[in-house]
Formats: C-alpha cells, structure tokens, sequence
C-alpha cells in the first residue's frame, strides 16, 4: 500500500496535549510516524500513513478530548 501524508487541524496546544495521544498514536497499526506542530496556528498534526484512514485518525483523537479536521 503506498504511503502517504494525511494532515489534520487539532486542538493539540502543549507537549501535555501531545503527551495524552502519544501512545494511541505510536500503536495505531497503519501510522509509520506522526508530528505536531504547536507552534502552527493550527496546530497541525501530520501522519505518514501506511493504511490508517483520515477517520479513524479523527477518531483516536476525539477518544482522548481534542479535536481534529483533516485538511
């Protein structure tokens, strides 16, 4: 399956944030790695997906209490 960037707007502001959905996002099968940039206005969350779905990245995310929109 080829890869492919998926990028989301989220609520993630701090490293605490990023702290609550790091470990569902480093053991989601079908995310090889994944970024956030805080410093974005939008905070963009960046996932190099090997399968993962734009919904059920949204989905892990909303679990823990933030948002995400793929853009």
């Amino acid at each position: 399956m080829e890869k492919k960037n998926l990028q989301f707007k989220t609520n993630l502001n701090c490293g605490g944030c990023v702290s609550k959905i790091k470990s569902d996002l480093d053991n989601a099968v079908g995310i090889c790695e994944w970024n956030v940039d805080t410093a974005n206005s939008n905070k963009i969350l960046t996932i190099k997906s090997d399968g993962i779905t734009e919904e059920e990245v949204v989905a892990i995310i909303n679990k823990k209490g933030f948002k995400a929109e793929a853009l």
